[in-house]
């Protein structure tokens, strides 16, 4: 028998007063295997990128073949473009925890009512 003031067992959740309360914790999961993919992804991406800048770099050493711009070129893409998603994913983050330095704020408009 429970008395008056034991937990039963079960964690509360803010937002959640349903007696369904496994099915709130159910998006913090999705969510965060969500956020793991946008970052697993264009890792993937920028290691491809390393591999073909490596590639192009060891493959003109060869003496029957030139440089290899192309893959020279793509390799970098494949690099960069990544990069930079990540380092805005992670910037945004931080910006909506309010875990930056002020330069990386974003300016709030000035009412001139």
């Amino acid at each position: 028998m429970m008395g008056k003031g034991i937990d039963s067992g079960r964690r509360s959740i803010a937002g959640c007063e349903s007696d369904f309360e496994e099915r709130c914790e159910t998006p913090l999961i999705g969510q965060k295997l969500v956020a793991l993919l946008i970052m697993v992804i264009p890792a993937g991406i920028a290691m491809f990128g390393i591999k073909l800048i490596r590639d192009a770099f060891f493959d003109s050493m060869a003496p029957d073949i030139g440089f290899l711009w192309g893959k020279l070129i793509l390799g970098i893409l494949c690099f960069a473009i990544p990069m930079t998603f990540i380092a805005g994913f992670i910037l945004h983050h931080e910006r909506k925890k309010n875990r930056v330095q002020p330069r990386f704020m974003v300016p709030e408009p000035e009412d001139e009512d």
